[in-house]
């Protein structure tokens, strides 16, 4: 490793075993690593033989760290950025370490691994031609209703990780939100000895997580189909949609209505809308 270089390496999500060969090799071969908790990454190192000094990289020391790594690499070191499970950087800490090392001009190297994202999907059988990663939603009620009802009229498989502490109220958002006729997938402890993915209903959800304890320990990934394709004219035509709601209706409730029919966002229906009326498509008075 002549050059210096950070590694963001993907440890296992669970199974030990789930480890790459060229993680292996990365992890031995570094000057440091820096780790989200080292408390965690110990034990990982333990498991496989592996000294290399540890330093702390979390959500609250980031940019402190992320200054110190960046001195080890000016000094020619090479150094391995990892989180206590998965790829970092998503939905951990990471990205600005990444970003300062790149500003700096150094050389950065992802090294691929396992990913809770797509071994949920994989297991689950939900339609998956595309899907759209979101993380954790926010933890208020209030909130988490907004961010979901933005989502809502999404086409694509919709992806969440949730705590165990959340998942009950987290999954009941959903349902509130959405509907209960989409299916959602609850995978949970993936990887591990207790790994469970079940599939049910969004308005079954909630009851099956109370069902059991057990259904509601281990960290989650949650899967929730799309919304239900829309109209295909309406959809592939919002002008058409405009027009005929201009004839009858003022500018603002013809773009309101436009985008329930639509999904489309208003401010881009208001600018097509104003398009039409100068145009001559006319708008009620």
């Amino acid at each position: 490793m002549a050059e210096p270089t950070l590694y963001v390496v993907a440890t296992p999500i669970g199974n030990l075993r789930d480890i790459t060969l060229r993680a292996l090799d990365t992890l031995k071969s570094v000057d440091a690593i820096a780790a989200e908790d080292t408390r965690v990454s110990r034990k990982l190192l333990a498991h496989f033989g592996i000294q290399v000094d540890l330093i702390s990289a979390h959500e609250h020391n980031e940019r402190e760290a992320a200054q110190r790594l960046v001195a080890l690499l000016s000094q020619g070191k090479s150094v391995a950025l990892i989180s206590d499970a998965g790829t970092p950087a998503i939905s951990d800490p990471g990205a600005i370490i990444v970003a300062q090392a790149r500003a700096a001009g150094f050389r950065v190297v992802s090294i691929p691994g396992a990913s809770a994202i797509t071994t949920a999907i994989a297991a689950a059988g939900l339609q998956s031609g595309s899907f759209c990663f979101h993380g954790f939603l926010p933890a208020r009620k209030g909130d988490r209703e907004k961010k979901l009802a933005d989502l809502k009229a999404q086409r694509e498989l919709q992806v969440f990780y949730e705590a165990p502490h959340r998942i009950v109220e987290c999954v009941a958002s959903i349902a509130a939100v959405f509907g209960g006729d989409r299916r959602i997938g609850i995978a949970r402890e993936l990887t591990k000895l207790f790994e469970q993915v079940h599939v049910c209903r969004l308005d079954e959800a909630v009851a099956w997580l109370e069902q059991n304890e057990n259904h509601r320990r281990g960290e989650f990934v949650l899967l929730v189909e799309g919304g239900p394709e829309a109209d295909a004219q309406g959809e592939s035509d919002p002008q058409r949609v405009l027009g005929i709601l201009l004839e009858e209706l003022p500018l603002k409730q013809a773009v309101g209505l436009a985008a329930e029919i639509t999904g489309i966002k208003k401010n881009a229906l208001y600018e097509k809308a104003l398009k039409l009326k100068k145009d001559g498509s006319g708008e009620k008075q």
